[in-house]
């Protein structure tokens, strides 16, 4: 019996994936979950009151959706926008904002108008965001 060198090659191409394939199998990593340590006051700021400098970078950014932080005179300012959306008649929820030992949780959920309504500005195109201001803490911002 011959064996060709093509031969070796698809058996050992073979043995990698198949090893692959175990050793990503027993790499799972448990998730374990958030402790919150508490909830965060927080306030939610009109356009007019977002400090000049970061509302500049929500504005550039807008169209495309963003979640940024900006840091001033000891407080936090977090956003989040959804981008460019068909029509008017969005809001944004602000589900929670709290601390956990390791970073500071923002969620929110985009909510659209409902079957039926006719929304302000239904048809021209709206780049919903939100900014709350809190707190400042030194931590990073997880976005859900």
């Amino acid at each position: 019996m011959k064996i060709t060198l093509k031969r070796i090659s698809d058996c050992t191409v073979g043995i990698v994936c198949l090893a692959a394939v175990f050793l990503c199998a027993g790499c799972g990593t448990k998730k374990e979950p958030v402790q919150k340590i508490k909830d965060l006051d927080f306030t939610v700021i009109a356009e007019e009151n977002i400090p000049e400098e970061f509302l500049v970078k929500i504005q550039e950014k807008k169209a495309d959706g963003m979640k940024m932080t900006y840091q001033d005179a000891g407080f936090l300012y977090i956003c989040i926008g959804y981008g460019k959306q068909e029509s008017g008649g969005f809001s944004i929820a602000v589900n929670e904002v709290y601390e956990t030992t390791n970073a500071l949780y923002f969620d929110t959920t985009l909510l659209g108008p409902k079957p039926g309504e006719n929304p302000p500005g239904k048809d021209s195109p709206s780049f919903p965001f939100v900014v709350v201001k809190t707190e400042f803490i030194d931590k990073p911002v997880v976005f859900e």
